[in-house]
């Protein structure tokens, strides 16, 4: 169990603690499955204003309470698998759905219309031997209201990662990914113009040193 200020943030915006609840369990020894519950209120209940006191303030500790104050909650349910299909073969499968509301109940001036969001992805490695191995990813996201990419579209991705252990404590990483929407949202090279997929190659170098190996 978690109890944090809220989802993506540093800092509390309102009284409301988040809380996540996460259940693990290993059925098999090759199968681990993971379930979380979130829930949380994400509508800050004060704004942030210029200061009124002739005493210098830091910017943003100035603010203002919002009266009556949005008081609906947000819930993330979230579920992944894995499975260890072969030795060297790994396979894995998440989903995720969100529901948020700006008010717990309607009534005058107040709308509890809720926003969804849902998704999923899975990956697939192959282990090929101690130094070389390939993985692939699809997601996909279906952001009704554009609560999180600011555009109401569905979105997905599928990349294809190479990584080769050079030696002990260097690895390269070589990954392509191709990401689409059923709308433009991606930047082009012409200013103003946006299109409906975008190709991206990724080399990378990592280095780490220590006695430390394995799962933390």
């Amino acid at each position: 169990m978690w109890a944090v200020n809220g989802a993506n943030q540093t800092e509390a915006t309102n009284g409301f603690k988040d809380q996540l609840y996460a259940f693990t369990v290993k059925p098999r020894s090759n199968l681990t499955m993971t379930v979380n519950y979130y829930r949380g209120q994400e509508n800050p209940d004060r704004i942030v204003v210029a200061p009124t006191s002739p005493i210098p303030v830091q910017p943003g500790l100035s603010f203002q309470p919002i009266r009556p104050a949005p008081d609906g909650r947000t819930h993330i349910f979230d579920g992944y698998g894995t499975l260890q299909i072969t030795p060297n073969l790994t396979f894995q499968l998440e989903g995720d759905y969100f529901i948020q509301r700006l008010w717990r109940h309607s009534g005058p001036g107040r709308s509890s219309a809720p926003s969804h969001v849902d998704g999923g992805a899975a990956y697939l490695q192959y282990q090929f031997n101690s130094k070389a191995a390939i993985a692939t990813r699809f997601e996909y996201l279906s952001d009704r209201n554009g609560l999180f990419s600011g555009l109401s579209q569905a979105l997905k991705e599928n990349t294809v990662t190479f990584e080769y252990t050079v030696a002990e404590g260097f690895t390269t990483r070589t990954e392509w990914r191709r990401d689409y929407s059923n709308q433009p949202t991606f930047l082009t090279s012409t200013q103003g113009v946006l299109n409906a997929r975008q190709n991206t190659l990724t080399a990378g170098l990592i280095f780490w040193w220590g006695r430390k190996t394995g799962a933390w």
